[in-house]
């Protein structure tokens, strides 16, 4: 399809739980200073290091429900223990307005954010195996051993719905992945017309 060039794109940007996709949202906003990013709503706690408004706004679950209520969110989750949701917004801004919005959100997320905004462009990014995931996610050190195992055990299920998404990349190295994600965002971005679903396991991005 061709992609319109006088409106703002969306880019939705997926993984597993330590699949990649935040730090690879970063380093692209990193070296694109005028992309935006789409901070979401949860209701869990902050994390070391975290600032309300820049990784999450963080709210109560009262606050949550009353916002998803009143149609705030345009996409909005239970993951794991926690609630989720992407404000309606700053999407809508930037598809009217113009400029380009990067979007870190779960299976579900990208799937709802589909159905409500069919123009915005899927990337999954996988890691290389399942054991490296697992190795990831205790690498992190933020979840108990319980909260652990429901993660690893919620990331395989979302690994097999790689094939729902427009490009997949396997992040096994973070520069090379970070490149492919700049370049399936700005070959986009400048109206380049997609046949199909162009799909690698080898960063290709060319073929």
């Amino acid at each position: 399809m061709r992609i319109s060039r006088d409106k703002g794109k969306i880019i939705i940007i997926s993984s597993p739980s330590g699949g990649g996709k935040t730090t690879i949202c970063h380093k692209l906003l990193n070296s694109n200073k005028k992309w935006k990013f789409s901070v979401s709503y949860t209701t869990r706690e902050k994390r070391q290091g975290e600032v309300d408004g820049r990784e999450y706004f963080f709210v109560d679950r009262a606050e949550f429900v009353r916002r998803r209520r009143q149609g705030f969110f345009a996409e909005s989750a239970r993951v794991h223990t926690h609630y989720y949701g992407t404000p309606r917004e700053p999407l809508d801004k930037v598809v009217y307005r113009g400029g380009v919005i990067l979007l870190d959100v779960d299976v579900k997320g990208a799937a709802r954010i589909k159905r409500e905004y069919s123009q915005a462009l899927s990337i999954f990014i996988l890691p290389p195996s399942r054991a490296e995931l697992k190795r990831r996610l205790k690498r992190r050190g933020t979840e108990t051993a319980a909260q652990l195992k429901v993660r690893l055990k919620n990331a395989i299920a979302e690994m097999d719905r790689h094939n729902r998404f427009d490009y997949i990349i396997i992040n096994e190295n973070i520069n090379e992945a970070v490149a492919a994600a700049d370049h399936i965002i700005k070959s986009w971005t400048v109206g380049v017309t997609f046949f199909g679903r162009n799909k690698s396991k080898s960063y290709s991005v060319y073929e």
